[in-house]
């Protein structure tokens, strides 16, 4: 921060202010790395690896969510999200099954013992996020709620808040 600035004036540039927000992007880096970071140790254990994380939260997220609904979710291509899939199904952690409606779509379903690690990493992820809660105050983690929508494109947050409230995978 600049001297002789204040805090919320080297948050809230104005117009002509170009100065990087280096602190914000910083702390969003490292926030991010630590959150993850429990996430991973446990993973590592499996070979496995964010991609892993990623797709084995939205699969228990939204059971029978299809894989072109995931790819939409994930913004990553069918060929990157085939091997971390093939590698998911073949240690048995989720299941692929044939629509009913339409047998050319598959859907996603985690079995047993992918729930046990969803919960697993999910539990060492909401213990950082309560302990953070705790520490700032109700208050601010709406605030940060807010904030981190905001960080979404606007034309997709509708669509966000629809899988983050489980009302369904991205349309």
């Amino acid at each position: 921060m600049r001297q002789g600035r204040t805090v919320a004036a080297a948050l809230i540039p104005d117009a002509g202010d170009r100065e990087p927000l280096y602190e914000l992007i910083e702390l969003l880096f490292f926030a991010y790395r630590d959150f993850v970071g429990d996430p991973d140790r446990l993973l590592e254990t499996f070979k496995f690896g964010r991609a892993h994380h990623r797709v084995i939260h939205f699969v228990d997220r939204n059971p029978g969510l299809t894989i072109a609904e995931l790819l939409e979710i994930l913004k990553i291509t069918k060929q990157s999200l085939n091997r971390v899939l093939k590698e998911l199904i073949t240690q048995g952690f989720i299941e692929s099954r044939l629509g009913i409606e339409d047998r050319r779509q598959r859907h996603l379903h985690l079995t047993e013992k992918g729930q046990r690690l969803a919960r697993d990493l999910a539990s060492l992820q909401t213990q950082r996020i309560a302990r953070a809660i705790a520490e700032c105050g109700a208050q601010d983690a709406l605030a940060a709620r807010r904030f981190l929508n905001a960080m979404i494109e606007p034309e997709l947050r509708s669509s966000v808040e629809r899988v983050i409230t489980s009302k369904g995978p991205l349309t």
